[in-house]
Formats: C-alpha cells, sequence, structure tokens
C-alpha cells in the first residue's frame, strides 16, 4: 500500500488571513490620516523648538561672550585709568612736596635775615648807647678836670675813681 503523506503548506490561502490585511491596511489608512500627520507635525514643530533653542542658546552663547570681552577691555581701560591716576597723584604729591620744601626753604631765610637784620639793629643801637655812654663819660670827665687842675698822678687818681663809680653804675644797651 501505499502510503499517502499528507503535507500541509506553510501558508495556505484562507478569507481570514485576506480579511486581517484588509482590516490592517484600512486601519493604518486610517491612523496614518487622523494620527500620522498630527504627530509627524509635532515631532517637526518639537525638532525646530529645539533647533530654536539651540539656535537661541548659541545666540545668547555668543552674546555672553561679546558682553565678556567687552567687560575684559573696560577693565583693561580702567586698570590703565588706575595706573594713570596713580601715577599723576604721585607726580602732584611729588610737586607738592618740593613745593612745600621750596617754601619752608624761603621761610626759613625770611626769618634769618630778619634775624640778622635785628641783631644788627641791636648792635647799631649797643654801639650807639656806649658811644652815648663813653661820651658822657669824656664829658664827666672833662668837667672833673676843668674843676681842678690836676697834676699827672691826681689826675690818674680822678680816672680811676671815675672809672670805678662808672662800674658800679652797669652801663646799659
Amino acid at each position: 500500500m501505499e502510503h499517502a503523506t499528507l503535507v500541509a503548506p506553510l501558508i495556505s490561502f484562507n478569507w481570514t488571513l485576506l480579511m486581517v490585511f484588509i482590516t490592517f491596511f484600512v486601519l493604518y489608512l486610517i491612523v496614518k490620516r487622523l494620527f500620522f500627520d498630527k504627530i509627524h507635525n509635532f515631532i517637526q514643530a518639537r525638532e525646530q523648538k529645539v533647533k530654536d533653542q539651540f539656535d537661541n542658546a548659541e545666540a545668547v552663547e555668543n552674546l555672553a561672550k561679546g558682553h565678556l570681552a567687552e567687560y575684559e577691555a573696560k577693565l583693561d581701560g580702567v586698570e590703565f585709568e588706575r595706573r594713570g591716576v596713580l601715577k599723576d597723584a604721585k607726580t602732584l604729591a611729588e610737586q607738592r612736596a618740593e613745593q612745600i620744601v621750596k617754601e619752608a626753604k624761603e621761610h626759613a631765610e625770611r626769618i634769618t635775615r630778619q634775624a640778622e637784620a635785628n641783631i644788627e639793629r641791636e648792635r647799631e643801637q649797643f654801639a650807639i648807647g656806649m658811644r652815648d655812654q663813653v661820651a658822657m663819660l669824656a664829658v664827666y670827665m672833662a668837667e672833673k678836670i676843668i674843676e681842678k687842675q690836676l697834676d699827672e698822678k691826681e689826675q690818674m687818681v680822678l680816672i680811676d675813681e671815675i672809672i670805678s663809680k662808672s662800674e658800679e653804675k652797669q652801663w646799659t644797651h
């Protein structure tokens, strides 16, 4: 007897499978029509939003870099200006110190000249006073000599007496 082998095909065509494919295709078209466009638009909008955010972030970063460079330039300018101000202040202080020293020297010279003038004036006054006293003494001696006609010994005694009296009075200047 012959053996009859029944071999079933791997894929068999039946109406159920066809209906599954048709249903799947219809559902695909419905989902594509209703949802895929919206999802695609949403994904594109989201992608554009992310790109815009990256572009904005890059623009903000470039702006920040520009501001940073500007502030660094300003800081360099301020540092340069500070150095200039310090240099000017130092120069001005040195000039003022030199001026003060010069004024002090001039003032000291004026005081010295005034003191020398005062000393000279007092010396002249003292000399005038001495001349007056010597003149008075000479007149006094002349009066005494005229009163008495004295010999040499008596004149010497008289002169010594006048000198001792004048020492007791002390000279004023």
